[in-house]
């Protein structure tokens, strides 16, 4: 009987909310994780137990997605850990989800904002995955994480809201030129979620919350779970044909 392959997956950002959430449920799936964290070392290290607790393997490694100019050595610190944990040159599926949120009306957003939105989402997006392509194995998958806010339209996300369409964009062409190689590419588009994210208004605030389930097709807003869950099905078996695809997890916010 032949052994079943380890899968492995890198998260970023995986040390809470969304990415932990998507790490998680991965690993329920059998997945091994790499997944890095800025700055919340104890929460990225909870979760690896968490991850050990299911039965599978898990790493935490620092990385800053704004830095790029760390990008090369992080490679190779991946290189050398999917070698030193796993016997393995490559892993499988890259879920580029760090992220934070800045709420500011168009006419007052700065430039020093507008730039950290450009290097978390953007540029962190495209240059760590272009940095990490040759340990993505052939036939391997990547996840981007958009937002609801790139498909319709509320004050104060300018700035956010125009990096996400960037990724959309970006997720089609990625999706094109690492065709040949077997590479799926897809964009994840939360709706509102329950997290600390954007200072954790649409867990923390009844009225914002209600406001925001009043407008869902299922009539709440959405948990972590539901993106994370949403993350580790697209990454299942047979879901190998989807590619280039936005796919919004919103509950069925402004139909």
């Amino acid at each position: 009987m032949t052994e079943a392959i380890t899968r492995i997956a890198l998260v970023t950002g995986g040390g809470r909310g969304l990415g932990r959430s998507a790490a998680l449920k991965l690993a329920e799936k059998g997945v091994d994780i790499i997944l890095t964290y800025k700055e919340g070392k104890d929460h990225a290290k909870a979760v690896v137990h968490d991850i050990e607790a299911l039965g599978c393997r898990a790493v935490a490694l620092q990385l800053d997605v704004a830095d790029s100019k760390s990008f090369a050595a992080f490679a190779e610190q991946v290189k050398n850990t999917l070698a030193k944990v796993w016997q393995r040159e490559q892993f499988d599926y890259l879920v580029n989800n760090a992220g934070i949120g800045i709420l500011a009306p168009f006419a007052e957003t700065t430039e020093d904002q507008f730039d950290t939105m450009v290097n978390i989402h953007l540029k962190g997006t495209f240059f760590l995955t272009q940095k990490l392509l040759p340990l993505i194995k052939d036939g391997g998958r990547i996840v981007n994480t958009s937002s609801g806010l790139a498909r319709f339209t509320l004050p104060g996300h300018a700035a956010y809201a125009s990096m996400k369409g960037g990724i959309e964009v970006l997720t089609r062409y990625m999706a094109k030129e690492l065709g040949p190689r077997g590479i799926a590419v897809n964009t994840i588009a939360p709706g509102a979620i329950e997290t600390d994210f954007g200072g954790g208004v649409v867990r923390d605030n009844p009225q914002v919350n209600s406001q925001i389930a009043s407008g869902t097709a299922l009539g709440r807003v959405g948990l972590p779970d539901d993106v994370g869950g949403a993350v580790a099905a697209l990454l299942s078996d047979g879901n190998n044909w989807i590619t280039g695809q936005r796919i919004e997890v919103s509950g069925g916010v402004m139909l």
